[in-house]
Parts: C-alpha cells; structure tokens; sequence
C-alpha cells in the first residue's frame, strides 16, 4: 500500500476553508468509489511538519489516476508520503486557461469557485462513463447559471457548455465579462448576440461564442462552444435538443441573496398574469423555497439529459429538504445517488446558508 497527502489549497475564503477539508475528503472518496475502482482508501485529515493535509492509501497511482485526481476542486498539492519523506506529485490538471477565468468576477452571491468546480466533479463521478471528464467531452448545461460560473469552470476544462438564465441584467453582465475576458487573454474566438425566434415571437435571447485554447486549434476547428440563453429554465426544451447534455449542474436559489419567484423556474420576477403571486404594491411574492422552483423545472431538464448521464443541484437546506428533491428528481425518471460517499457535502456558508448536494444519473435503459 503506497500513502499519499493532499494539500489543501490556501486560497479558500474564511468560511469555505472551514469546511474544505471535509468536502475534498467527501470528494475523493466519490472519485474513488465510482471512477477508481473503490481503490483509495483510510481517508483522513493528518498534520505534516504542523500543516493540515488529508491523506489516503490505496495502490501506487497511475498515470490515468493521476490526470483523474488532479482535478480534485480544492487540491492545492499532491505528495506521495515515504517515511517521513514526502514526494512531489506531477499533477496533470485539465485546466487549459487561467485561473483568472474563475476569480477575476466579483459580485454579491456569486458562487465559490472551488465548489462550482466540485459540484461539476461529483456529478461527473454519477454518469455510466466518470472517466469521460478526463478523457472525453461531456457537454455541460447550467439550467439557472446566473453570471456563469459553471460556465467558466466547464470552459477551464476544455468542455462544451450552455446555460439559461431569466434575469436579463446577469446575461448582460456575462456577455460583457466573457467578451471582455476572452479579447484581453488574446482567445481566438467569435461572439454574437441575437433573438431567438419562433412563430415572429421573441422567445428570448442567445449568446453564442465560438472559441479555443490556442490560434492553431481554433484554424484546425479543435474549438469549443459557450452558449446563454437569457429566457425562462421551465421552457428549456425551447432551446436545447432532447438528450443532449452529459451533466446538468446548478447552484439552486438560497432564498436568502437569490430568492425565487413563485410560478418562475427562472428565478427571476413575474406579473400575476404569468402566474407570479402578488406582494406589497402588486409586486410578485418571494418565495423562500426553491422546491417549487424545481418541481417545475426538473421534469424539463430531464428530458435535456442524455441516457447515462447526470444531473448535480445545490440547495440551501433551511428552505428545502434532501427528501423533498430526492422525490422530484425520482420522479422525473432520475437515479438518485443515496451512497454515505454522496451525503458528505453538507456544509455551512453563512448563518442562514446550509448548503448540500445532490445527484441523480439518468438510466441507460
């Protein structure tokens, strides 16, 4: 049996570091489990030289293990532990741009990026082929991406991605962002913006950006594609084909910073006639739960997911029970993944923010 320690990485925020430790140990054992075979074993936090790692055991790994860990959300470092000893491990991450991509956005509410790149990672680990995130292309969709966190951390993978949003001030601000971004890093690429049309009806609006890591691909047609679509998530299949997307994953509204509005899978505001509720001045009632905004989206979703493939949400436990989604999702036709390794992501964010996560696989069959 070879040990290994993992080095946590430092940049987390004071309330996400308290709990990283805990969520990457849950994420390896998840990696572990559906991607390794079960061969990563006496996972722990220890002390080394007085610095906190987590460490593990299990057979020396392989170049493919390797590429596969190196992605972990909050890997920092990774050392193979001889004696008292420890040994560099090369990591082979898939990122193919900077890590600015991820953390130059700053904006009330937006979604720590280690954990956006967890919950991709763990509903990658749930689909028939896990390995397909490093070795293949999983096409991802943020149904509720806000200002595209998924977004850029599926583009930090080399992957196709596309995400839905109701509210039109975040499409605009990741329009401006990603344009932004991509003209000053010098990315080959091409972005447009226009209606989408049905029947003379405006259905609502698409960004669509053509790009790829180097000049070279981009000339050889190796390039990669980001598409928003500024319109309600309820109506999705208005947008995309069925059984087109490997991974769905989403950061559900907290009803806390980002409360949603009754009636709206979108998240955003909507009058009576629309089937929002009234509030004070007639303005649509906040609803602090997202189950209703699920229970209306997630049947859409599924039909977005191919055979195989999976679906991640993150909710705020104080305003919706594991149960209450593990009950939308089965109905829809979903496997929810019920392993002690998937119920270990529970975490605080703030006094009124208990987050979790959970996963469902679409069955082959």
């Amino acid at each position: 049996m070879t040990a290994y320690g993992l080095l946590v990485s430092p940049s987390h925020n004071r309330v996400y570091a308290q709990s990283a430790a805990d969520l990457v140990k849950a994420e390896l054992t998840v990696f572990s489990e559906r991607a390794l075979g079960g061969r990563v074993g006496d996972v722990r936090e220890a002390e080394i030289g007085g610095v906190p790692y987590v460490t593990f055991t299990g057979d020396e790994l392989t170049e493919q293990d390797i590429r596969l860990l190196s992605n972990l959300s909050s890997l920092y470092a990774l050392f193979q532990i001889e004696g008292e000893l420890l040994r560099p491990v090369v990591l082979q991450r898939l990122d193919v741009f900077g890590s600015d991509l991820l953390t130059i956005q700053k904006y009330s509410g937006k979604t720590n990026e280690y954990f956006t790149k967890l919950l991709l990672n763990v509903t990658a680990m749930a689909t028939d082929s896990p390995m397909d995130l490093v070795t293949g292309r999983p096409r991802v969709l943020d149904p509720m991406c806000g200002r595209g966190t998924t977004l850029n951390q599926a583009m930090m993978y080399g992957l196709d991605a596309a995400g839905i949003d109701i509210d039109g001030k975040d499409f605009d601000a990741y329009a401006a962002f990603i344009k932004t971004w991509l003209k000053n890093n010098r990315v080959k690429h091409q972005a447009e913006i226009a209606n989408v049309r049905r029947e003379k009806a405006v259905l609502g609006r698409r960004l669509h950006v053509t790009l790829a890591a180097s000049k070279e691909r981009y000339k050889s047609g190796e390039t990669m594609e980001i598409t928003v679509v500024n319109a309600d998530s309820a109506g999705a299949g208005k947008f995309f084909r069925p059984a087109s997307f490997d991974l769905i994953v989403t950061d559900a509204p907290y009803g806390v910073q980002h409360g949603s509005r009754r009636g709206l899978a979108g998240g955003g505001p909507r009058t009576p006639a629309q089937g929002g509720q009234p509030g004070r001045k007639g303005k649509p009632q906040l609803s602090r739960s997202p189950v209703e905004l699920l229970a209306a989206a997630v049947p859409e979703w599924a039909r977005l997911l191919r055979p195989g493939g999976a679906v991640g949400i993150s909710w705020n436990t104080f305003v919706g029970r594991r149960e209450q989604l593990a009950e939308i999702l089965a109905g829809s036709g979903l496997d929810v993944q019920d392993c002690e390794a998937y119920r270990g992501f529970r975490h605080r964010v703030d006094q009124a923010i208990s987050r979790d996560v959970i996963v469902a696989r679409r069955p082959s069959g």
